[in-house]
């Protein structure tokens, strides 16, 4: 065989193999794209949330207590991941993050402090910025605001409605949320 029929099929090899891994790289976006479209479902973390973005930043949250869940997207690493979480305002507008057993749950390590993230409510987004709560006084407020929003929203396995006079577990966490722009 001649040395340019070597050199054509090394060509074509390289060419068929950068289609396929280009085709493969295609493939991999635009299922994540479909996945993020759909995920978060139940306990199932999704990618990016999507939806219409608020125009403003928010300083009272209230309207927070009128869905039963939230959805947060932080990032890990350039890969974003999502899921779906009680929130709850206080009387006072204030937004917080209700997480139980939070110690195994992936995305609350994954958050620092001042981490950026994406909340979602009836599909409108808004850019967040989260850190945790380790203050005794202000999770006391935020529990309580869980206990009583979960009056009206919550059941199932995975909600349970709790008595009024729950007390708030150790293994709870909480996490602050303020809007950025």
């Amino acid at each position: 065989m001649s040395e340019s029929g070597i050199t054509s099929r090394n060509r074509n090899w390289k060419l068929i193999a950068g289609i396929g891994v280009a085709a493969t790289l295609a493939a991999a976006v635009i299922g994540f794209l479909i996945y993020s479209s759909v995920c978060p479902c139940d306990r199932t973390p999704g990618g990016f949330l999507l939806g219409e973005r608020a125009d403003d930043p928010v300083q009272d949250w209230s309207f927070a207590n009128d869905v039963p869940l939230c959805q947060l997207q932080i990032y890990d690493g350039i890969r974003p991941h999502s899921v779906n979480l009680n929130c709850m305002s206080t009387p006072d507008g204030n937004l917080y993050l209700s997480c139980s057993v939070c110690t195994l749950k992936y995305w609350a390590g994954k958050v620092d402090e001042d981490e950026p993230g994406v909340m979602r409510l009836d599909g409108v987004t808004y850019p967040v910025t989260i850190n945790r709560v380790q203050n005794q006084s202000e999770m006391q407020r935020a529990w309580r605001a869980r206990v009583e929003k979960l009056q009206v929203h919550g059941g199932g396995p995975y909600n349970p409605v709790p008595e009024l006079d729950a007390e708030r577990p150790d293994h709870w966490w909480t996490f602050h949320v303020e809007s950025r722009t």
